[in-house]
């Protein structure tokens, strides 16, 4: 059996003269955790969509479960989970009424859907605040709960893109958490994220995008030891491969602001 759950060979996209994804390859293993980093405009969120099937690459091609993501695609759907940068949680609707039409796109039997959603805010840890208004969630919160739709069909991978992006610290940790535990229960997850400490605890390897270019590549230890500096934070790999630092916002805030956030973030990619 092919341990690879995810092949992307010669992947690129261009959009008329400029080349977001430039011929990139790598592979992910089924229960990993995979890191995407890079500067805005990287290509990190051009390449997430090319392999959960929302942008067809120019060249090249990527293979999910064995299944061409593009010939394939309706299978590979169901396959597949994608937390976006920009919300997909309704604020007008509880945590529970948000799961139950997430259940019925992921055409969830009837008879499962109660137990599902119940069992998913359970494990998210909103099992307090499902019958409240998502508009009243923190940041945190509300990405507890994307996730949690992301995996209501129990998906072989999880795509994150910038899963913590405008969380505080403490925010951030839990989602981590949830991640973490996802992975050790057989969800690959491949992930893109601006803050380097998360990549370095998260991510079992982890790539670093530049102008649509693949960088570097290896688990954090071999990205360090590649700069000379088993001891370097992956801040200091970054900066080598990259030749500048990485910095993000660390906000936390209600319905709203974490939506503004996530928009300026999406602009910037």
């Amino acid at each position: 059996m092919n341990s690879k759950i995810l092949e992307a060979k010669n992947l690129s996209k261009k959009f008329g003269d400029f080349t977001a994804v430039n011929s990139i390859s790598f592979s992910i293993e089924n229960g990993e955790v995979f890191g995407v980093v890079g500067p805005n405009g990287a290509g990190k969120t051009t390449t997430i969509k090319i392999l959960a099937t929302l942008l067809p690459p120019t060249s090249g091609e990527a293979l999910i479960g064995g299944y061409n993501v593009f010939k394939n695609a309706s299978k590979v759907r169901r396959m597949i989970g994608y937390v976006p940068q920009l919300l997909s949680a309704d604020g007008n609707l509880t945590g529970y009424e948000n799961l139950l039409i997430f259940a019925k796109l992921y055409d969830i039997p009837s008879k499962e859907r109660k137990l599902r959603i119940l069992d998913s805010l359970h494990f998210m840890g909103l099992t307090e605040s499902a019958n409240k208004m998502v508009k009243t969630y923190s940041g945190g919160m509300i990405r507890r709960l994307e996730i949690a739709q992301a995996v209501l069909h129990k998906p072989l991978v999880l795509f994150l893109d910038e899963p913590t992006v405008g969380l505080d610290p403490v925010a951030r940790a839990s989602v981590w958490e949830y991640v973490k535990t996802l992975a050790e229960n057989g969800t690959t997850v491949l992930m893109t994220t601006h803050y380097m400490e998360e990549a370095d605890a998260m991510c079992k390897r982890i790539v670093i995008l530049d102008k649509g270019n693949i960088a570097a590549m290896g688990t954090p230890l071999d990205l360090k030891l590649s700069i000379g500096d088993s001891e370097s934070s992956l801040n200091k790999v970054f900066e080598f491969y990259v030749g500048k630092t990485l910095e993000s916002e660390e906000l936390e805030g209600n319905y709203k602001d974490v939506s503004r956030t996530r928009r300026i973030s999406k602009r910037l990619g």
